[in-house]
């Protein structure tokens, strides 16, 4: 299972965000830049998490957005979701998917579609941005730091 662009670039913003907790509104434009991510496609990725109720927009000329929580309350989970929609590695195990297959009853590897969705969901909403800005920190003091997401 991979991300799209959607999720790993929505993470890198959110993350972004919460770097910048409590220093007001950050405009698209500097998340763009400092993320080397275009300002038109952050503003479809930023429309899609304001209205999933993880970012507030602020109108004005110091406008810009900011989280709608505090880090610790955001997880991977609930950004990579609201971006990508459910992480299933199959369509028969996504919790989106209103068909059902005809041999659910007696597919063997259903089961194991259905523990790698519940794993990969389990680790996702174990981690909240608190815990990147956590682990930021802990890089930022090692010998070798680059700042990379």
């Amino acid at each position: 299972m991979r991300l799209s662009t959607k999720g790993r670039y929505g993470l890198k913003a959110m993350f972004d965000l919460a770097l910048n907790v409590g220093e007001g509104p950050v405009a698209l434009n500097s998340i763009a830049e400092r993320q080397n991510i275009s300002v038109h496609y952050l503003e479809q990725l930023f429309s899609n998490l304001r209205k999933a109720g993880l970012v507030k927009s602020i109108r004005g000329a110091q406008g810009g957005y900011i989280l709608a929580d505090q880090p610790y309350n955001i997880t991977v989970g609930d950004i990579i979701r609201t971006l990508e929609g459910p992480l299933a590695p199959t369509e028969c195990v996504s919790s989106d998917d209103s068909t059902e297959c005809s041999k659910a009853d007696c597919c063997v590897t259903r089961t194991i579609w259905e523990k790698i969705r519940d794993s990969i969901n389990t680790v996702v909403d174990s981690i909240t941005l608190q815990d990147m800005l956590d682990d930021y920190k802990k890089l930022q003091n090692s010998d070798s730091f680059m700042y990379y997401i």
